[in-house]
């Protein structure tokens, strides 16, 4: 019953499934238009992500390698990278959802400031996701859906990879270098056994994504696993955004039977640049998973799509399900002085990263478009 709670609760899948029950009434979804291999992927996603919570593996990684932070600006660049890297592997929500509220501990323990840090380590789980297939759930859709080969997707995170590391590291710099006295350390330890064990079946996961075994396996797997450890696990599991996708498909499918509407979308099939430009504006509106599902229905221009979806999570506070959870955790977290206060910065230095990194990108896009 909790699960069922925590799923009704959500309030991407409330909008998602408003949207899905109302466009029932111009239209009735296709079965063929619901990618369930997505579906699994990304049930096994959450699963990986619960056990490796399960097992603190990143507390442990967090307070052990922020250890040695001499200044404020070096505990931001550490949160930066765990955050960045995290994200690749463990999508950008669950960074959030994990570093931020670490810094945020120690920020207020050790009165550190606590908003540019926030928003940098957030643009750091947004960017980092964008550089594997698994990092987010809209680019597990994308790869379920149009199968881009691994090498295609390497090259074009190449130019997304080089300017989000020049953006962080520059906006890192004007983080003022407090001195830092000794940073606490909680006493944490990780079981070596489980840890690989699950680190093999997030393989699993991952070669499912790529289609080298199918994802309903790769999911079975990890539940068995999670069930192996503890079942509480799997109440911890988000299900709300498999779910939601299933909104979102259902939505898609109806969506794409209206005439005005496929007459309109339809315009921007053949050019990558109105692809890419209309993925973010209707990221900045609606959030870029919806807008993944949405434009992927209408286009080819593949490239253009990974890149104007990707980019289009940046901008807005729900340009990203990642931006909405960091500004709860803020809330949350933050002290009560600067709690109000993060809003307003947040979404300046996002357009500011949104125009710096869409600039390179939309280089990009018309590059690899044929």
């Amino acid at each position: 019953m909790s699960v069922l709670k925590s799923v009704l609760r959500d309030r991407v899948f409330q909008i998602a499934t408003l949207f899905a029950m109302l466009s029932l009434f111009f239209a009735r979804p296709h079965i063929r238009d619901i990618n369930f291999t997505t579906l699994w992927s990304l049930l096994g996603m959450m699963t990986v992500i619960q056990i490796f919570e399960y097992l603190h593996v990143l507390d442990f990684l967090a307070y052990h390698l922020t250890a040695g932070a001499k200044t404020a600006r070096q505990l931001t660049l550490f949160f930066v990278i765990l955050a960045f890297v995290a994200s690749m592997f463990l999508t950008n929500d669950m960074a959030v959802l994990t570093f931020m509220p670490l810094y945020l501990r120690i920020a207020r323990k050790l009165k550190l400031p606590q908003v540019l840090p926030a928003t940098i380590i957030t643009l750091a789980a947004n960017l980092g996701s964008f550089m594997t297939p698994f990092g987010n759930s809209h680019n597990i859709y994308l790869m379920t859906k149009f199968h881009i080969p691994i090498g295609d997707y390497a090259l074009w995170v190449l130019p997304l990879l080089a300017i989000a590391i020049v953006f962080l590291l520059v906006i890192t710099l004007f983080v003022t270098p407090i001195k830092l006295p000794v940073v606490p350390v909680q006493r944490l330890h990780i079981n070596m056994r489980p840890t690989i064990i699950t680190a093999f079946a997030a393989v699993l996961v991952f070669a499912s994504v790529f289609g080298i075994i199918p994802a309903w396996v790769a999911a079975g797997i990890v539940i068995l696993l999670a069930f192996a450890f503890d079942p509480k696990i799997m109440k911890h599991v988000d299900y709300a955004i498999v779910f939601t996708f299933l909104a979102f498909f259902i939505l898609v499918s109806d969506i794409q039977q209206i005439p005005v509407i496929v007459r309109v979308l339809s315009q921007i099939e053949r050019d990558p640049v109105s692809v890419y430009l209309t993925s973010i504006v209707v990221s900045q509106g609606i959030s870029n998973v919806p807008a993944t599902v949405l434009v992927a229905q209408f286009t080819h221009q593949i490239p253009a799509l990974f890149y104007g979806t990707n980019v289009g999570g940046l901008g807005t506070m729900i340009a990203s399900l990642c931006n909405l959870l960091a500004f709860k955790q803020f809330r949350i977290y933050a002290s009560h002085d600067v709690r109000k206060k993060f809003f307003w910065p947040f979404t300046i230095i996002n357009f500011v990263a949104l125009f710096v990194v869409g600039g390179v990108c939309l280089v990009a896009t018309i590059a690899f478009s044929h």
